[in-house]
């Protein structure tokens, strides 16, 4: 037995002093893994590339937001925990074995690590260091994820080669390399099951975690494990598919991070997000007939997830698709493709996405310092428009225009204008919220009934119609360039 007992009550080696959540305990082997220079490259990751032009609090890294999720996500698990041992106390069974203190003890640091991990492979300015075309030119190389996995068996954690990398794919391989390097050995833990959590993987888990999935089924659902359609083969998958949701699902601890923390450091409050709130009404949820195992939310509980679902909305709108914020992100990966087109750093940078032992050295560092370098030789260039702050001219602002939509404004604008129609530049954030309605009848709803009191699980659908409300929607900026820059681009439609 290994300290789960003191673990799950509390005890840990270090404190790390948050911002947003206070003081976030850490494990030994956590501390390890944050120790790791892969993992300390975060520090110099912006969370918001350069937001920060636009809301100056807006510096905060992805080292912070990591170990947030990391705090976040242990609090979704515990939560359930808790709530289910007390609905339990109710009926007078609350006896815990050392086999399902141990069980709860290993979901709970697999949960921590996957989340401490999920975002260890974002690059240089985070999601748009992906969106320059001559990033997207080094990232498609057909080689590319085969070099990165050199001397490593990846099938271990992807069935087959991913057609195009993504972080996502760069996170599992700091990952293993990360895990790898730590002692998981003395926290009793198994890294393919820390990534078989993790976006974009599909790992067979080991047979701990096998073990440890079957006690906790048993545990959760008590007299009923042994019923329906479920077989022991599927209840390690359930498991795992359980603790993926809360690592990264519609609702997760990636999300609830990320909202707190960037409108704590853009200081800007939208909505009415109460995590505390919201977390005490998430349950664990099983339907033995289907079978199911995954997040359940009590009735109670539906308006703070809506707060959370409409307050996720409108940061969208009115912070990561600000006008200049958006014009700031043009002006970025056309500087960054400025970087690049100087072979050196072409070749500097192929290195570092092809090679574990270098991408620790692919932070904002490096880009700063080439845009200075590209500014102070070419002050016509977009690098000297990051580096001072030159903003793009907008012009107008238009929402769920399609691509000839967008193309026939352009070009009236530039008639309108009587400008040179390809000095208008357009800038387009898509926020994605269409599947709220299918993904969020993933999670069910916990309804009592009002005579027998007992309860059951609806469809999420079938409870509130708030969620239905959504759908995708586009919001277009339209721009005209700085003065100082007038070189033509190749697409000036995102």
């Amino acid at each position: 037995m290994r300290r789960a007992v003191n673990d799950l009550l509390g005890a840990y080696d270090k404190l790390i002093m948050d911002p947003v959540h206070g003081g976030i305990p850490l494990y030994r082997h956590e501390i390890q893994v944050i120790d790791h220079p892969l993992f300390q490259r975060l520090r110099n990751i912006c969370q918001n590339d350069i937001l920060s032009l636009v809301f100056p609090g807006a510096t905060h890294s992805r080292f912070l937001h990591s170990v947030g999720v990391m705090h976040v996500g242990t609090r979704m698990f515990r939560s359930m925990i808790d709530a289910y041992l007390r609905e339990r106390q109710l009926s007078e069974q609350t006896d815990l074995s050392l086999s399902q203190l141990d069980a709860i003890d290993y979901l709970a640091k697999t949960i921590r690590l996957g989340c401490l991990m999920h975002d260890s492979g974002h690059s240089s300015f985070s999601h748009q260091f992906t969106q320059a075309a001559r990033i997207r030119e080094l990232m498609s190389h057909p080689d590319r994820f085969r070099n990165l996995w050199k001397g490593v068996d990846f099938h271990q954690y992807h069935s087959r080669e991913p057609e195009e990398l993504e972080h996502e794919h760069y996170s599992v391989r700091v990952a293993h390399e990360v895990l790898s390097a730590v002692d998981l050995d003395s926290a009793g833990l198994d890294r393919r099951d820390v990534i078989g959590i993790m976006e974009t993987t599909d790992v067979r888990p080991s047979e701990t975690f096998c073990r440890h999935a079957e006690t906790f089924w048993h545990f959760i659902a008590g007299e009923e494990a042994s019923s329906g359609t479920l077989v022991s083969d599927d209840i390690p998958r359930q498991v795992m598919n359980l603790l993926s949701s809360i690592v990264s699902g519609e609702i997760d601890a990636d999300r609830a991070d990320y909202m707190l923390r960037d409108g704590f450091h853009s200081s800007v409050t939208i909505g009415g997000l109460n995590l505390d709130h919201l977390l005490t009404n998430f349950r664990f949820g099983w339907d033995t007939s289907e079978p199911w195992l995954g997040l359940a939310i009590t009735q109670k509980g539906l308006g703070a997830l809506e707060d959370f679902v409409y307050s996720r909305h409108q940061m969208y709108r009115k912070v990561y698709a600000h006008k200049t914020a958006l014009g700031f992100d043009w002006l970025l990966r056309e500087a960054i493709n400025e970087v690049l087109a100087d072979q050196d750093n072409f070749d500097w940078v192929d290195t570092c996405l092809s090679d574990m032992r270098f991408f620790a050295e692919l932070t904002d560092s490096f880009f700063w310092e080439a845009f200075r370098k590209v500014a102070r030789r070419n002050p016509a260039s977009f690098s000297f428009c990051i580096v001072n702050r030159v903003k793009l001219n907008h012009l107008d602002t238009r929402e769920d225009l399609s691509v000839k939509g967008i193309d026939r404004h352009s070009e009236w604008l530039a008639r309108e204008l009587e400008i040179d129609p390809e000095d208008v530049v357009t800038c387009s954030m898509r926020a994605r919220f269409s599947n709220i309605q299918d993904n969020f009848n993933g999670i069910k709803v916990l309804v009592k009934d009002p005579i027998s009191r007992a309860r059951s699980l609806r469809m999420i659908s079938e409870v509130s119609a708030f969620f239905s409300k959504f759908s995708d929607g586009t919001i277009t900026h339209f721009y005209t360039r700085p003065d100082i820059t007038r070189a033509p681009v190749e697409d000036l439609t995102e």
